[in-house]
């Protein structure tokens, strides 16, 4: 029974300098049901904790949006200059985990290794960056009982005993010593809901909607007629009779393994150490799992988040994805049909706060995305003869971003708005370049010209979207799907036709056979071609 090495306290630095754009951010706040402004709780640094996967079996997109939207809330504060210590768990340890890998003849640790390794490969191809540290819920066994005494020590916890008087090796904690539980998700209704909190209130599960809950089925241990209270959850839960014996634990309370709540509130506290600026997950974790882990954590004598950020699900005819209700699609079989830029853009195509409805139309607006935004960058590059570095564009700070841009990501990180502001410059940018064999100075239409690109790049780069950044330019510039090469060979072919026909149209203007030319343009533009001249010579694009 060990625990990973202590980690170096990367909060106790220097402060950094924040950019000024910083001082405008305002985020959510679950626990409030308001927007409010955003003050680091150490000038410089932010510390987030996510709560990652429960690694029983492959991932799905609905698993992967959470990822996404709170890589890009991360990615956001990385652009203000902070300096971001992002821890993401891993649950290595369920009922779930132990079941299933009974019922395929695996070692349970086993199984957990297999998926969280699918689900690192599916972090990886969809660019979300690497948490600064991801710990094991299994490498934290002495971090959780010690947590676990402490909450006894303080008189909100129990231990059920046996009749001779043992310990059974299950703990509950006893919610009526609590007088706080249910402030994050309002049981105690001292807020204004707005309009976006109520329509979480009414989809999430809470302790004001309690009842058969398909989306959040309530663990087997908290049903034990041992508990004082029916609100009290476990700590630390007895072992089934068909749990191996090495998914047991010794313990003064008793021989068992951790509750489901227990491993993060252990977790935040090892890693981000007391009160820490955020807490993220998916909307289905609100009730009852952060619920219970800001209290056990309270309880226990520490400080919790400041602040909790939930992302809401993906949608796939208004039902939430989930494999459960035998509608989820695996980031495998999506990717193999889609790149992984397109996936990640439409993933990240609404606010973080917002249901978004997965359908073909949401791929195909992405494809879309994805055609504009590398026709600018491809030409406009051409134009200027060099594309900006990477660390030319991962320098550029918030301050020098466009307003609208900036703007958008303050208000809660709004990256519809960010969106729009991206594609304002791309269309800006193209104007640039429709003009650019007419400009007399064209040194300083080509900075223009530049200008737009680098903005363009470091705004995309923002929502981890570059395309000429990693993952997309090693796995090819829409990311590299498995079923991408087909549609990049159909590139090629309509890329080499087309190029033929804007040969022959530049030998008819060369010839001052203008009738000729515009005839080719014309046919070109009937089957869906839009035509840019340019300095460097004719682009084309799809319309």
């Amino acid at each position: 029974m060990t625990n990973t090495q202590e980690p170096q306290n990367t909060n106790t630095s220097g402060a950094l300098a924040a950019a000024k754009a910083a001082a405008g951010l305002k985020l959510y706040d679950t626990a409030s049901h308001a927007v409010s402004s955003f003050t680091p709780i150490k000038p410089g640094q932010v510390g987030i904790y996510v709560c990652g996967a429960t690694v029983q079996s492959s991932p799905h997109i609905g698993h992967i949006r959470a990822a996404v939207a709170f890589d890009v809330v991360r990615r956001w504060f990385e652009r203000l200059g902070y300096k971001v210590t992002f821890v993401r768990n891993v649950t290595d340890i369920d009922d779930k985990i132990l079941d299933k890998a009974a019922a395929a003849g695996q070692q349970w640790w086993e199984r957990a290794y297999i998926y969280e390794r699918e689900f690192t490969e599916a972090y990886s191809k969809l660019g979300v960056e690497p948490p600064t540290y991801e710990p094991r819920a299994t490498g934290h066994m002495i971090d959780m009982i010690d947590l676990i005494k402490k909450i006894i020590d303080n008189g909100h916890a129990y231990v059920v005993r046996d009749a001779d008087g043992n310990p059974t090796g299950n703990v509950y904690f006893d919610v009526a010593s609590w007088p706080h539980y249910g402030e994050l998700t309002h049981q105690k209704q001292t807020a204004v809901s707005d309009a976006a909190s109520e329509v979480t209130d009414a989809m999430g599960p809470s302790v004001d909607n309690a009842g058969n809950d398909k989306y959040n089925p309530v663990d087997p241990a908290d049903m034990s007629p041992d508990k004082h209270d029916p609100r009290d959850f476990a700590l630390w839960k007895a072992p089934k009779d068909s749990d191996p014996l090495d998914a047991r634990w010794n313990t003064p309370f008793g021989t068992g393994r951790p509750g489901w709540h227990i491993e993060c509130s252990a977790m935040s506290h090892r890693y981000l150490k007391d009160m820490f600026d955020i807490h993220g997950g998916g909307l289905d974790l609100r009730f009852p799992h952060h619920e219970n882990e800001m209290a056990q954590t309270r309880a226990a004598g520490y400080d919790s988040a400041a602040r909790w950020m939930h992302s809401a699900w993906v949608t796939a005819k208004g039902e939430k994805m989930s494999k459960s209700l035998g509608n989820g699609l695996s980031v495998p079989a999506v990717l193999a049909e889609h790149s992984a830029w397109v996936v990640r853009y439409a993933l990240g195509s609404v606010q973080y706060r917002s249901m978004l409805e997965w359908s073909d139309q949401t791929l195909a607006e992405a494809q879309s995305a994805y055609d504009r935004v590398a026709n600018f960058i491809e030409r406009a590059g051409a134009a200027v003869g060099e594309q900006p570095s990477r660390e030319e564009i991962m320098a550029i700070s918030a301050d020098a971003l466009p307003a609208d841009f900036v703007a958008a990501m303050n208000d809660d990180i709004n990256v519809s708005g960010a969106s729009a502001a991206i594609f304002t410059a791309i269309r800006s940018g193209n104007t640039l370049l429709s003009k650019l064999a007419d400009r007399a100075d064209s040194d300083v239409a080509k900075a223009e010209v530049r200008e737009a690109l680098v903005n363009v790049r470091a705004m995309l780069d923002t929502l981890g979207l570059d395309p000429l950044a990693e993952p997309w330019v090693s796995d090819g510039a829409a990311g590299g799907a498995a079923g991408a090469g087909a549609d990049s060979a159909e590139h090629d072919a309509l890329d080499k036709l087309v190029s033929e026909q804007l040969a022959a149209r530049a030998e008819a203007r060369k010839a001052k056979d203008f009738a000729r030319a515009d005839a080719i343009r014309d046919a070109l533009g009937a089957a869906g071609i839009a035509i840019e001249d340019g300095p460097q010579g004719s682009t084309w694009s799809l319309k």
